[in-house]
This record gives C-alpha cells, structure tokens and sequence, in this order.
C-alpha cells in the first residue's frame, strides 16, 4: 500500500470513528438507544454499572481483535484498533455535552444516519468499529453461514435484552436505529450507483442486445445457452447496468419482447472493462 492510500485510509477511518462516536454520545445514548454489537452491549453494561462507555467498548473489543489479528491478519486488525479508538475517544470527549436533538424520534431518525456514515466509511476503508463483525467472520468461515445472518442473531439477542435493561419502548427504537444504520451503511459502502448485472433470455436477443448498446450506451455479452426442456439453441443476454438504468432496460425488454425472461442480481463490485466510463 503506497503512503497516499494509508494517509486516506487513515483520514477516512478517522472521520468514520469519530462520527459514530458522535452517533452514541449526541443522538442514542441520551434516550437509552443502542446500537448493535459490542456497542450495544457497551451500552447497557455503562448504564447497570456506571462504567465509563468509552472504557467499555475499547476493553470488551480488545479479544476479538487479539482473534482478528491471529485471523484476519494484521492490517485489518490494525485499522480496527485504530477506529475503536478513535470512537472510544470521542465518546469520552463527548460524553457529558447532552442530547443534540430534543426530540427522541429525530434522535433515532438522524442517530441512524449518521451511525450509518461513520461506520459504512470504516468498513470501506478496510476496518470496522464492532467485535461482532469480525468474530462473525469467523464463524462465517467454519459453520458456511453468512456473516450478515450471524451478525442478526447476536443483535437479536442484544435487542431482547436491551428491552429488560431499559424498557421496550427502547429496545423497539433502537431497532429502527439499526436498520436505517444497516440502509445507509449499504449506500457508503456499495454507492448510490450500485451495479445490478441482467440476464436476459428472449428469442429477439439481437434486437434488444443493439437496443442496450444505443440507448444505455452498455455492452453486452451473449452466451450460448439450450434450453433444458426444449433443447432449442439460443443465446443469453448478459450485461451489467446501474441501479438507475435498470428501469430503463426493463422498458426495452418489454417492449422489444414482452414474453422475455430477466433474471436481476446486485454486484458487489465492478473492475475493470468501460463500465464506469459509460455510466451516466
């Protein structure tokens, strides 16, 4: 890794920190809302306790960084360590400044965002704020679960919890929380312009095929494909669009053929080819 790309992850990991330790201190903790993960837990041990919640997220984080730096490897932990950190900081620095909003229901709304942002920039930027997302990940590997199941059992479970803690007026809340948290950690990672490839299965593949590569500007790819009932030799529409486009594709399809078959997948990622020089 060049020293622009550590000075960038460092600066952006910094900000995500920062802004999620902001999230807790100004927006959720005030009325007894918790995140998920270790924080959640965090939270609820600083209330029956009295502990400082900066002490807590950095000390009950520690042993599943010790197991994601045997793991997942030093870099990784590395950035990790170094936004819990930086969050368990600001919280401390934060801790007794008040609720920024008066009104629970904005706390919950813009807590979310903002908790979403912070962490969807480290999680970006090849870190993360939370023990559970890395013990997760190791879980994943063994039992061939995904990571997002298991991360959904455990705040599950954090959630119930949280209603005997506080109250279930809270825990409810805090649920809300986290799925706005969960939509925008989404949009940070994978961006506004996440990228959907199509697989289009019609008789008229040459007409829609030009219709695509005129009107989206993309190309396509047509693979040979029989079909396992008739056996009849056709070809496949393959091409990747963005989110935006994709009503659009749809529109040509049906008009061009509206007994065709599409078949739609998010991407993860795009690399290499033209498609981020088409993109409009």
């Amino acid at each position: 890794m060049s020293k622009g790309e550590l000075f960038k992850r460092i600066i952006f990991i910094t900000i995500g920190a920062i802004m999620m330790g902001v999230a807790l201190e100004k927006f959720l903790v005030p009325y007894n809302i918790i995140d998920g993960g270790i924080a959640g837990i965090s939270i609820m041990l600083s209330h029956l306790t009295s502990l400082p919640l900066s002490i807590l997220l950095f000390i009950i984080n520690i042993p599943f960084l010790i197991v994601g730096y045997r793991q997942l490897g030093k870099g990784f932990a590395f950035s990790t360590l170094y936004g819990i950190a930086v969050m368990s900081m600001t919280t401390a620095l934060l801790h007794n400044s008040g609720p920024f909003p008066d009104d629970k229901l904005l706390a919950v709304l813009f807590g979310g965002m903002v908790l979403g942002m912070g962490v969807g920039l480290v999680i970006r930027y090849g870190g993360c704020l939370d023990g559970v997302e890395v013990i997760s990940i190791l879980i994943s590997k063994k039992l061939k679960v995904s990571v997002g199941n298991i991360i959904m059992v455990f705040n599950v479970v954090i959630f119930v919890i949280a209603g005997f803690v506080f109250e279930w007026s809270s825990a409810m809340y805090s649920m809300v929380t986290y799925y706005i948290a969960i939509k925008v950690i989404d949009i940070v990672v994978e961006g506004l312009n996440e990228s959907k490839s199509v697989m289009i299965i019609s008789t008229k593949y040459e007409e829609i095929s030009q219709q695509i590569v005129d009107r989206l500007g993309r190309t396509t790819t047509l693979l040979h494909a029989s079909g396992g009932y008739s056996g009849v030799d056709t070809k496949v529409i393959y091409c990747v669009v963005s989110r935006i486009e994709l009503s659009k594709l749809k529109s040509i399809v049906q008009v061009a053929d509206s007994n065709a078959f599409m078949a739609v997948e998010s991407v993860a990622d795009v690399v290499g080819g033209s498609f981020r020089e088409t993109a409009h």
